[in-house]
């Protein structure tokens, strides 16, 4: 039993010095000033910023396709009435 609690505290020693250099930011010094910059910070307002860059180009994207369709509705009507006076006048024409 007393093997067991041994290796598992090994494994974990071992994953601590493995990847621990990585999660205490380790090697920021020769990083650029951004890096720096969110390092030193706490990580979620790092998540928040892409977040909301995130829904606002999904805003902008919504915005400028609404805009589009809407155009292409005023077109449309403009072509259907434009159609329909052009069948008016043929029918009046052709009455008289």
């Amino acid at each position: 039993m007393k093997f067991v609690q041994d290796t598992a505290s090994t494994a974990v020693d071992t994953l601590t010095q493995s990847y621990g250099d990585r999660w205490d930011g380790a090697g920021t010094e020769e990083s650029s000033a951004f890096i720096q910059f969110m390092s030193s910070n706490d990580l979620i307002y790092v998540v928040l910023g892409v977040s909301l860059i995130i829904w606002f180009v999904l805003m902008f994207v919504m915005v400028r396709v609404d805009r589009k369709v809407t155009g292409l509705e005023e077109k449309l009507e403009a072509s259907k009435r434009s159609d329909e006076s052009a069948v008016e006048d043929s029918e009046k024409t052709n009455q008289t």
